[in-house]
């Protein structure tokens, strides 16, 4: 089933906040119920991705995060794509010094966002650069795997624009989105 992406289908905020790092909406489901929506972005944890902003989204938690791994049945999945990647776009307009990303909590999720990106190559290419992201962790020249100083491995980002001949069985770990120049005024 191919996913469209469309800024112009998208369902309006309950809320959002002034900084534009979280929002919310609500999901009609295919149950005939509908579901809170928390979109939430913040600094993503690795040092070598300073100025992204991962973007997650899901129903809120009691902890003010939200749940990321729940299977919920959207009635308008493409709706709801939109609504969050809008919302990005909404915060780097704002933010223009940095960059958004996502990640699948699961191989499903990131195969979804990894067809929805090609299948909407022209559309997402008039408002971002999109990014992929492969994490590898060094060799030293003695052959052992790069550790800090208490022992752990040290992942780092491998960066490249995003390769639209690559299919979902090679997925890349992190999905990005920097905005295009010349659209910092459009919408």
């Amino acid at each position: 089933m191919p996913v469209i992406i469309d800024f112009d289908n998208t369902y309006e905020p309950n809320w959002y906040s002034d900084d534009l790092t979280a929002m919310s909406f609500m999901s009609p489901l295919a149950d005939g119920t509908s579901c809170i929506v928390l979109v939430l972005l913040a600094r993503h944890e690795n040092r070598h991705l300073a100025d992204v902003f991962n973007i997650g989204f899901g129903p809120p938690n009691e902890l003010g995060g939200f749940i990321d791994n729940v299977k919920l049945r959207h009635s308008d999945l493409n709706k709801v794509l939109s609504t969050v990647l809008f919302h990005g776009f909404l915060f780097l307009r704002r933010n223009q010094d940095f960059t958004i990303g996502i990640d699948g909590s699961d191989d499903i999720r990131a195969r979804l966002y990894h067809s929805a990106i090609k299948q909407n190559r022209e559309y997402i290419c008039r408002y971002f650069i999109p990014l992929g992201v492969d994490w590898y962790v060094r060799i030293t020249r003695q052959g052992n795997f790069e550790k800090d100083s208490e022992g752990n491995l040290v992942p780092k980002s491998m960066l490249e624009s995003f390769d639209f001949k690559r299919n979902s069985r090679d997925l890349y770990n992190y999905y990005m989105f920097s905005l295009k120049e010349n659209v910092i005024d459009s919408l």
